[in-house]
This record gives C-alpha cells, structure tokens and sequence, in this order.
C-alpha cells in the first residue's frame, strides 16, 4: 500500500514496465535495460529512481508490528538460579502464512512455523513473565513482528494492457507497508534494499539515502511515513 500524504508539485510519471517484475504499491523501483528496451521494475538498492504506484503480484502481503505473544508453560524447571521451560511450549500468531525471513524476535531461539503462523519455545528457555493467577514466573512473553500474506485477498496486475508502471519521483511525504522488518526512529535515513523496500539499514557501501523516517510503525498503526528525497 502507498498513501500520498503530500506531494507538492509532483504528478507520478509512467514507465513501460519490466515483464517480469513482480511489486506492490510502495516499493521502489529502478530503471533496467531488458534487450532494446529501457523499462522500469524493483529496485536492487543501488540506483533507485522512484516509489512504485502500481500492482504487480498474485498476493498482498502486510506487516504486523510488536505483536506481544505469551507462551505458557506446561512444565517448569527451578534449578536455583531461575525458571525455565521444562518442555517445548507453543503458542498461535494473529496470522499465518508468513514471509520466513522477515521473522524477528525479541528473544533469541523463538522458532517459527511460518505456513501456520506458530511459534515455538525449546525446553530450557528462561521464563520471563507472571501471569495474574501465578506467583512465579510461568510463562514466555516475547514480541515479534512479520510480514504475512492477507487472506482472502488475490493479488493483481493493474499494469496489464497498458504495459506502463506509474511511481513517484519527487519529493514528497507518503506511507507506505511495504518495509524491511527492522527498528525505526524519528529522522532515521532510510535506504532501499535488494528487495526494492524501505530499510534503516545499508546493504552497499556508500548507499545513497532515499528518504528520511517521519513516523516510525507501530503495533496499531503498521505504516511508515516518510519523506521522500
């Protein structure tokens, strides 16, 4: 998704499109040459040129932000220095059918089924929250954040019969869900990544900043908000 909150006096411009790209609303795009033609598809980081005001894919996908999981255990071991998990313990996500590599954890070894949105706890995990009804710790309480694909929803192709992709190339404050799962601050430069989405993080050396964090995601409001460059 891409919101235009301002965009001065910019109007998107439209590119033939690469064949076989594949995108959605607030990526970023770069121009490539495909034989004789000069076309526009998803940016690699290194020479991106505008954000994508199209669809392109079979799928749509969105992220969810801090998502607090309580993992109970069934069984706990004391060993006199702290409780821990005495068996494996599960616990269900608010969604399934999720992007595997963009699984973060605030707690390392939480271990993700990704087509069932499942995560896992291995025996020997430390225990680190009280549920009201206990007065010790008995459970895992761990925050993650994801990109997952919606339900129910078929992705589209709004290039077709046109062939052309529409993006915005001038300065202007947007939205957008579609980002690296990485921390965010207020003023934070923001890079483009091999994936053609929003990233704090440098993947090149002396990577060009393309844009700058106005309003980092949150748990009730999955969206950054940028200005872009």
């Amino acid at each position: 998704m891409l919101r235009v909150i301002q965009s001065f006096t910019g109007r998107p411009m439209s590119y033939t499109v690469d064949p076989n790209a594949v995108f959605q609303p607030g990526m970023v795009a770069q121009l490539k040459v495909l034989g004789n033609d000069v076309v526009a598809g998803v940016s690699d980081g290194i020479s991106p040129i505008g954000l994508i005001d199209d669809v392109k894919d079979t799928s749509f996908t969105e992220p969810a932000i801090d998502e607090v999981v309580i993992i109970a255990a069934a069984v706990i071991n004391t060993d006199g220095y702290g409780f821990t998990l005495g068996a494996d313990a599960m616990q269900t996500l608010q969604n399934a059918d999720i992007v595997q590599q963009s699984f973060v954890s605030d707690i390392p070894g939480i271990e993700l089924n990704a087509i069932n949105g499942v995560v896992t706890a291995r025996s020997g995990t430390a225990l680190n929250y009280t549920t009201p009804d206990s007065a010790t710790p008995n459970a895992i309480r761990v925050v993650v954040s994801y990109v997952y694909h919606v339900k129910n929803i078929p992705g589209e192709d709004t290039t077709f019969g046109s062939g052309r992709i529409s993006m915005w190339v001038s300065r202007g404050i947007f939205q957008t869900d579609q980002f690296e799962i990485v921390p965010y601050q207020v003023n934070a430069q923001l890079f483009v990544s091999p994936q053609g989405k929003l990233t704090t993080e440098m993947t090149l050396p002396n990577q060009p900043s393309v844009a700058m964090t106005l309003l980092p995601p949150v748990r009730h409001n999955a969206m950054l908000e940028f200005l872009w460059f």
